[in-house]
């Protein structure tokens, strides 16, 4: 069986390859089908998006797809900067920029606690779908720590630990993110069902 990760994300896509147990399922990514355009993230929650990815995918394709939207939601932002994440500092921007932005809004704030989330959804060839999702609580430090993964990683410290998601080991930072929790729940809810179409 055919199962399409909806994301021209490299980053994102071995995170989930890390974590998700494929085993019997042929597994392809938007990577594959360069002639499928990428679908406009224009929902107003991370669901909304997972759902579009996922359905718009699958229909694409006739396959059976999965996707996630992630968001990073700050306290003293009123969560922001949430379904935005990715856009933080404007169209087309890097992740350093997203990066500064933060910093910036975050001046003078005490109030540093945040949390990433994560919806995985999963929609069959129909356009049926169903979503999970996963969270992980921490805090926004003052300035960038670490070169390992992407994003905000650099900024945020996870509930527990002393160091940023760019500084921990990434068999650690698959262990305990949003995205490993999401996925543990999507294993959970989709993977015997997958695995025996």
């Amino acid at each position: 069986m055919k199962l399409i990760i909806a994301t021209r994300n490299a980053h994102k896509l071995e995170e989930i390859h890390e974590i998700f147990d494929f085993a019997n399922l042929k597994v392809l990514s938007a990577f594959d089908y360069p002639d499928i355009p990428d679908v406009v993230e224009d929902g107003d929650t991370l669901e909304a998006n997972a759902k579009k990815k996922a359905v718009e995918i699958a229909l694409a394709t006739g396959c059976w797809a999965m996707a996630d939207d992630s968001g990073l939601e700050v306290v003293a932002l009123n969560g922001a900067p949430g379904v935005y994440s990715a856009r933080y500092a404007g169209e087309h921007c890097s992740y350093a920029d997203n990066n500064v932005k933060l910093l910036a809004e975050l001046i003078g704030k005490t109030d540093r606690t945040a949390g990433f989330r994560t919806v995985i959804a999963l929609s069959d060839p129909a356009g049926n779908v169903e979503t999970v999702s996963g969270e992980c609580a921490g805090i926004i430090i003052e300035e960038q720590r670490g070169t390992h993964g992407f994003g905000y990683d650099p900024l945020f410290v996870p509930e527990g630990q002393s160091q940023t998601f760019a500084e921990l080991p990434a068999d650690v930072k698959n262990r305990i993110s949003h995205r490993a929790n999401a996925l543990r729940r999507a294993q959970k809810a989709w993977g015997a069902s997958l695995k025996g179409r």
